[in-house]
C-alpha cells in the first residue's frame, strides 16, 4: 500500500483564505460588528414571516435554480429571464465566472486594493491576477485599459470599489469599457448599487443590453440585509448567463433564502426608506471624522474607508478594546461598515480621543 496522500492543485498554494479572522471582541460590554459591510438592520417582519414558513420546508430541496425568484428580477429589471444568474451571493457567480471563463494562463485585470475574492478566484482557475494599483484610491483605468494584452481574459471592475468607498462614475466608466475588446469579460461588480447616490452613477443592467461582454453582479446581502442567507444575481446576454448558469451549484440558493428575497422585492419601498438612513449616517459619519483632521475619501457604499498608513492595525486594535470591530488593511487604512446611530457615535468619540494631535 502507498503511503503517499493525494496531491492538491499547484494552483492553491499561497491563495489566502477569503473570510478574514474576525476581530476578538471585548471580554466586557457591547460589541459592533463593523468589519464585514453588514446591514445594521434585522429582517423586516414580512422578510421574517416569509424565513420562517420556508424554514418550515427544509426537508425538501429547493429548486434547482430559485425560479420564482428568476422572474420575479427579470419583471424588477425590465430584462428576459435569460439574462439572469443567481448563486449564494455574488462570490458563487464570481465561482461560476471562474469555471465558464478563466483557462490556466489566463490573464485577469483588476485595481487592488479591491474584493478580496478577485486574487483567489484567478488563481484557483490557473489564471494570472495583473493587479493595477489605485490611483488615490481610485480605481485608474486607464493604467487598467493599457494593462490589457492578448492573454487577458477578463477585467474584474468593483464599482464603487471596495474596500475605498470610491467610485469612478458613468461617464469614466463608458469611456473604460469602449477601450476593452469585445472578447474581454467585463464583471461589473455593484454589491453596493443601491447606496451609490451621485447622479453619474452607472446603471450595469442598463449597460449590458449594448455590451455583450458586460456581466453586472448584484447582491441581497449589503442593502437587503440578507447577508446571512446568501442570494445573489448576475445579468448577461443570454449566451454568457447560460454558461454561467451551467457552472452553478444545482440547489444553490435555498428555499428560505429565495423566499426571503421575493419578500424584500415586495418590501422595497420599506427596505429602501432603510438605505435612505444608512446613507445619513454615512455622511455624518464622514463629516465628523473629517472634522477630527482624518483621510475619509467620498463613500458610495455603507462603510467609510480611513486612511491610517502604517497606525492602521493600531488604530483598529484600540478601536476594537472599545468594542468596536473594523477592518484594518496593514499599512494603507481601516474599512469601517457604517452601523447604527449608536455605534457610530461610539466610533465617532474613540476616533476622536484617538486623532493625532489631540
Amino acid at each position: 500500500m502507498s503511503h503517499t496522500a493525494p496531491t492538491p492543485r499547484a494552483e492553491l498554494d499561497g491563495i489566502p483564505a477569503y473570510v478574514p479572522k474576525p476581530p476578538k471582541p471585548p471580554a466586557e460590554g457591547p460589541s459592533y460588528r463593523l468589519f464585514l459591510n453588514e446591514n445594521p438592520y434585522p429582517p423586516l417582519p414580512s422578510v421574517l414571516a416569509a424565513i420562517t414558513e420556508a424554514a418550515a420546508q427544509t426537508n425538501h430541496y429547493p429548486n434547482i435554480f430559485p425560479d420564482r425568484l428568476t422572474d420575479a428580477l427579470a419583471r424588477r429589471l425590465d430584462v428576459p429571464p435569460e439574462h439572469l444568474t443567481t448563486g449564494p451571493g455574488s462570490v458563487g457567480i464570481y465561482q461560476q465566472i471562474g469555471q465558464a471563463m478563466l483557462k490556466p494562463g489566463d490573464e485577469v485585470v483588476y485595481a487592488w486594493p479591491s474584493f478580496e475574492a478577485y486574487p483567489i478566484v484567478v488563481r484557483m482557475a490557473g489564471a494570472v491576477p495583473v493587479e493595477v494599483p489605485l490611483a488615490d484610491g481610485v480605481h485608474d483605468l486607464d493604467a487598467m485599459a493599457a494593462a490589457i494584452t492578448p492573454r487577458t481574459s477578463a477585467v474584474f471592475l468593483c464599482e464603487p470599489n471596495n474596500p475605498t468607498g470610491t467610485a469612478v462614475g458613468a461617464a469614466e466608466l463608458k469611456r473604460f469599457l469602449d477601450r476593452v475588446p469585445s472578447d474581454v469579460l467585463v464583471v461589473l461588480d455593484e454589491a453596493y448599487y443601491e447606496f451609490y447616490r451621485s447622479p453619474d452613477a452607472p446603471d450595469g443592467v442598463a449597460l449590458h443590453h449594448d455590451r455583450p461582454n458586460l456581466l453586472a453582479l448584484r447582491t441581497f446581502s449589503k442593502a437587503y440585509g440578507l447577508a446571512g442567507l446568501r442570494v445573489g444575481y448576475g445579468v448577461a446576454r443570454p449566451a454568457l448567463a447560460q454558461a454561467l448558469r451551467k457552472c452553478a451549484v444545482p440547489c444553490g440558493v435555498s428555499r428560505v433564502a429565495e423566499e426571503a428575497a421575493l419578500a424584500s422585492l415586495r418590501a422595497e419601498h420599506e427596505l429602501f426608506e432603510r438605505v435612505d438612513r444608512i446613507v445619513a449616517e454615512r455622511e455624518r459619519l464622514r463629516t465628523a471624522l473629517t472634522a477630527q483632521g482624518w483621510a475619509v475619501p467620498p463613500s458610495e457604499t455603507n462603510f467609510l474607508w480611513v486612511s491610517a498608513g502604517a497606525g492602521s492595525e493600531a488604530l483598529a486594535g484600540e478601536l476594537e478594546r472599545g468594542g468596536l470591530l473594523v477592518r484594518a488593511f496593514p499599512g494603507d487604512g481601516l474599512r469601517v461598515t457604517v452601523g447604527s446611530s449608536e455605534a457610530n457615535d461610539l466610533l465617532i468619540a474613540a476616533v476622536g480621543r484617538l486623532t493625532p494631535g489631540r
